[in-house]
């Protein structure tokens, strides 16, 4: 049996980095402005970043009254000019990709700068139409902390009806106005508060994944992210009020996790199994009161669930694993057989996705059986890591609510029949290596499941 040397872990207490720490990281991002009254920078911060260039300011008609004619006002104070703004009128607005051709057919007509004015939907938009034009690059205004791909490497864009991410640079320069951002309608923080939270979960993936030795933790990364987690959520009910003392943190939080993603080209340090729950629900079409729920809130649930299931893990002594079984199960069709994937997502227009993805993290049994003696060897250690990591489930709950957000399924119109069948769809939709992984890789993802679903458990189908 050939288990390795024991995994070395990051330090449970990351050392915190400054904003202009983590900004050197960025690859794409050179500037940085957050503060009380800062949207009035917008214009300088453009000359700094695109000089000689012409704007175009992209907004809705709610960001465009909130900072968009702000921003329009303080370039024209500073004789930079301007393109009529690009708005969109939709009111289904939201990152599909026909939004990026609307966008990206207007700014073929002219060689403006784009300057995105908004939250997740519009900033996607414009990172993606941007590059597909070849602009060098773009500002963003944000105009809420309702997540964390303000400074995100890539564009989380449906397309062909699965939701998908796109290579394409994150801003050159960001504004982000406190004032504004504390105004921004609640639901909108709770939701960002929600994406910075599932942080947590997502990093005890990773601590998985490099005990493992499939993705070894990235230092750099790790510390952009996690060393100053916990201060950034430390006062939900706060950020809920809109409290500057409370948003200035959660604002930092998410352009950390931004910067962690561009430093490593991956969602890797800030998404896990928990964003896995989200695509899925994104890529099934779910609505719930006839309208899909927001990113952070569906995250914020997956959070809440996962953490659950990480308890249950975490329960087991796995170094009294059977890995002859678990092998012989994994090596038979009934786990990941194209025939059983076709069936389990047939009608779905994401058949292909699945089982791409699915085959796309296959290992052979040899390895396999290596991989779980690993897991039993090393299960002190790498229960110790993940206790370090992780927050109770009931923690995870009582902060979403607090700061506003869904922690309960049926919150967001996901039965508990769904939710637990969630589990089973979301490991096959994403090759990222998660609990659920390990979960299949063991033999014990149903078992852990019947006691979350089960008869008088938390979760209990009946009810």
């Amino acid at each position: 049996m050939t288990t390795g040397p024991a995994p070395q872990p990051p330090s449970p207490t990351p050392a915190k980095l400054t904003l202009t720490d983590a900004l050197s990281s960025a690859r794409e991002t050179r500037a940085l402005v957050v503060g009380r009254g800062v949207v009035r920078e917008a214009a300088r911060v453009f000359a700094d970043q695109f000089p000689g260039a012409t704007a175009v300011v992209v907004a809705d008609p709610t960001t465009q009254r909130v900072a968009g004619e702000s921003v329009i006002a303080a370039l024209r104070a500073a004789g930079i000019a301007s393109e009529s703004p690009f708005l969109f009128t939709d009111p289904g607005l939201y990152a599909e990709f026909r939004f990026v051709a609307q966008l990206e057919a207007s700014l073929r007509t002219h060689g403006a700068i784009p300057i995105a004015v908004g939250s997740g939907t519009i900033n996607d938009l414009v990172k993606l139409a941007a590059h597909r034009t070849g602009r060098p690059g773009y500002l963003c205004v944000a105009t809420a902390a309702s997540m964390d791909g303000y400074t995100a490497f890539g564009a989380s864009i449906t397309f062909e009806g699965a939701k998908q991410t796109f290579n394409c640079p994150a801003p050159r320069a960001v504004v982000a106005d406190l004032d504004i951002i504390g105004r921004a309608p609640p639901d909108m923080t709770a939701s960002g508060y929600a994406d910075l939270l599932a942080k947590v979960p997502a990093g005890a993936d990773w601590i998985l994944a490099d005990a493992l030795s499939v993705e070894p933790v990235e230092a750099r990364a790790w510390a952009i992210v996690q060393g100053g987690l916990r201060d950034a959520l430390a006062d939900p009910a706060g950020a809920r009020a809109g409290r500057p003392t409370a948003i200035a943190p959660l604002v930092e939080g998410l352009m950390l996790g931004g910067f962690a993603m561009q430093w490593s080209k991956s969602s890797r340090p800030a998404s896990g199994a928990e964003h896995q729950f989200s695509h899925l629900w994104d890529m099934e079409h779910h609505t719930h009161q006839g309208a899909a729920p927001s990113h952070g809130f569906k995250v914020g649930v997956a959070t809440h669930a996962v953490s659950r299931f990480y308890e249950r893990l975490l329960a087991r002594d796995l170094q009294s694993l059977d890995v002859d079984a678990a092998v012989a199960r994994w090596s038979s069709a009934e786990v990941n057989g194209e025939a059983v994937l076709r069936a389990r997502f047939a009608g779905t227009d994401f058949v292909a996705t699945a089982v791409a993805e699915t085959q796309a993290k296959q290992i052979a049994p040899a390895a396999l059986r290596e991989q779980l003696h690993r897991l039993q060897a090393g299960w002190p250690q790498t229960r110790a890591r993940l206790q370090g990591q992780l927050l109770p489930a009931a923690e995870v709950k009582r902060r979403l609510e607090l700061v506003g957000a869904p922690s309960e399924p049926e919150q967001i119109g996901i039965s508990r029949a769904r939710l637990r069948d969630t589990f089973v769809r979301a490991y096959h939709i994403r090759r990222r290596f998660t609990v659920l992984d390990v979960a299949v890789r063991a033999g014990l993802r149903d078992a852990l499941l019947d006691e979350l679903f089960g008869p008088g458990a938390p979760w209990d189908v009946r009810c």
